[in-house]
């Protein structure tokens, strides 16, 4: 049940981390969003027996923490 909730949580905070790819002014901003719900759906991912929420939700931090640290995390 934990799987389903991570991978649930990992799909949410990936469209919100895809939105912030886009190359238009402060919308990467959303990273700063997507960043703390990967996390909780990372801690979900850990407390279940299934590895593929855990391993969604760290695609997903990777995604928007190297987002945030290409742009010094703000734009």
């Amino acid at each position: 049940m934990f799987n389903l909730i991570s991978i649930l949580i990992g799909l949410v905070a990936l469209l919100i981390a895809m939105v912030g790819i886009l190359p238009i002014p402060l919308l990467p901003l959303v990273n700063w969003i997507a960043f703390p719900v990967a996390v909780v759906g990372l801690a979900f991912g850990l407390l279940s027996r299934g590895t593929a929420g855990r391993n969604l939700n760290i695609v997903v931090l990777l995604i928007s923490g190297v987002r945030l640290f290409l742009t010094g995390g703000i734009i």
